[in-house]
């Protein structure tokens, strides 16, 4: 069961990369054009909303309801760093490329720079924090630790929201799988030999 929490107003199919950014994109697009959202669309008085003009949104996630004030334009990113302090996700290239920002949708990885906030209404979101019990790590970031599947870290949240999907949908993916459907996901560092084997040391573990 979830529990309600007030904040402030002011201050399984296979996932390639390009069916990835792909999905991500058409779903921004279509946020902001759908007449179903009509929070962001239109005012309780049916005009539409001005620039600038904020409109009631909740948002579930890691568990939590969270309800708040947005504007129709800000980005699921923006909202979960800026106004409910989930960290987690990363502003990379903040266009859809690079994966620093994934989270999960209903299970599914999204980048949430891509994602309006409004869109996501309705639906569970999980973030690399919701990943965590306490202050302990889950299984699958102890296995980026294990392998040392990073080096400056920056875009680990990313990768591992994006790995955390992939298990969900398939626990026991064999190596060409992980590295296909991590392909979304991009390494400056160049540590994904490392990434594929903390995925795939987590995947066994899930399986036993």
């Amino acid at each position: 069961m979830s529990k309600d929490r007030d904040s402030k107003a002011a201050p399984p199919a296979r996932m390639t990369r390009r069916g990835f950014m792909s999905t991500v994109g058409l779903g921004a697009a279509g946020a902001a054009m759908a007449p179903g959202l009509g929070r962001g669309r239109a005012s309780a008085g049916g005009e539409e909303v001005r620039a600038g003009e904020m409109v009631p949104l909740s948002l579930q996630v890691n568990g939590l309801k969270h309800r708040l004030l947005a504007e129709p334009r800000w980005t699921l990113l923006f909202v979960l760093r800026e106004r409910l302090g989930l960290t987690g996700a990363k502003p990379g290239c903040e266009r859809g490329e690079c994966g620093a920002c994934t989270v999960l949708i209903d299970g599914l990885p999204r980048y949430s720079c891509l994602t309006l906030a409004l869109e996501a209404e309705g639906a569970e979101i999980t973030t690399i924090e919701g990943l965590m019990e306490g202050e302990k790590l889950g299984e699958l970031q102890e296995a980026f630790v294990e392998h040392d599947a990073f080096q400056c870290g920056y875009c680990t949240p990313g990768q591992i929201m994006a790995a955390e999907g992939l298990l969900r949908a398939d626990p026991d993916p064999e190596p060409e799988k992980i590295r296909r459907e991590m392909s979304g996901n991009l390494c400056r560092c160049g540590a994904y030999a490392h990434i594929v084997q903390a995925v795939a040391s987590a995947s066994a573990g899930r399986g036993k």
